[in-house]
């Protein structure tokens, strides 16, 4: 397995294991209100030279840029604190955990390094969850499709084999995909399909490999 060597961020020392469960579906415009400065303003960064350093984690970046059937399974940027309020309700965002003013920055700056390094994004789909969709919103690489396959099962793991047999289809499906496909889930889903306990903002970059599932690499969180 391949690991990059991105520069480590500040990230949440909460483990996302806290994650609440899976509940009903929200509709997706009412989840992303918490939006902070929009990705459109962020500077243009300069485009990657052809060969990226090692140092700069230029192997899996370029196995991204130049691959098929890759998927990233992206845990939501930086949102402090514990699982949800007590009175959680997936359909509204104030009694949820959310995006910290700092999870917002790095959610945008992982979409622009995604720019930068110029990979082709096929799809972006997302958890229920706010800090998900949010995440996925202000990464701006396209548009956003809830998914709840990979909502949050913490809570209620009686799900899980369910949701993780879902996750590892889709990703056999897509294959042949021409471009990235991204997931921007929870630390549990991340675990129960690589093993891998990912930081808020990391990434674990997979591929299909006959009928199973690898693990190509974890990219750390982006500052």
């Amino acid at each position: 397995m391949i690991s990059s060597c991105l520069p480590s961020a500040s990230v949440d020392s909460s483990i996302d294991s806290s994650d609440s469960s899976t509940a009903n579906p929200p509709s997706p415009t009412a989840s992303v209100e918490a939006s902070s400065e929009p990705p459109e303003q962020l500077t243009p960064v300069d485009s990657p030279p052809a060969i990226l350093p090692a140092s700069e984690g230029a192997e899996l970046w370029n196995l991204l840029r130049q691959g098929t059937g890759y998927v990233v399974m992206l845990r939501h940027a930086l949102a402090p604190g514990t699982g949800d309020p007590a009175n959680f309700r997936l359909e509204d965002c104030t009694t949820q955990r959310n995006l910290s003013e700092a999870g917002r920055q790095q959610a945008i700056q992982i979409g622009a390094t995604f720019r930068q390094y110029q990979i082709p994004v096929d799809a972006v789909f997302s958890s229920q969850w706010c800090r998900c969709l949010e995440t996925a919103k202000l990464m701006n690489l396209g548009t956003v499709e809830p998914l709840p396959a990979i909502n949050s099962f913490f809570q209620d793991s009686t799900t899980e084999p369910q949701q993780t047999a879902q996750v590892r289809q889709l990703i056999l499906d897509r294959r042949n995909t021409s471009g990235v496909t991204i997931l921007v889930t929870h630390q549990v889903n991340i675990t129960a399909i690589t093993g891998i306990v990912p930081a808020s903002g990391s990434m674990v970059v997979l591929r299909a490999n006959g009928v199973a599932v690898e693990t190509v690499g974890e990219i750390p969180s982006i500052p």
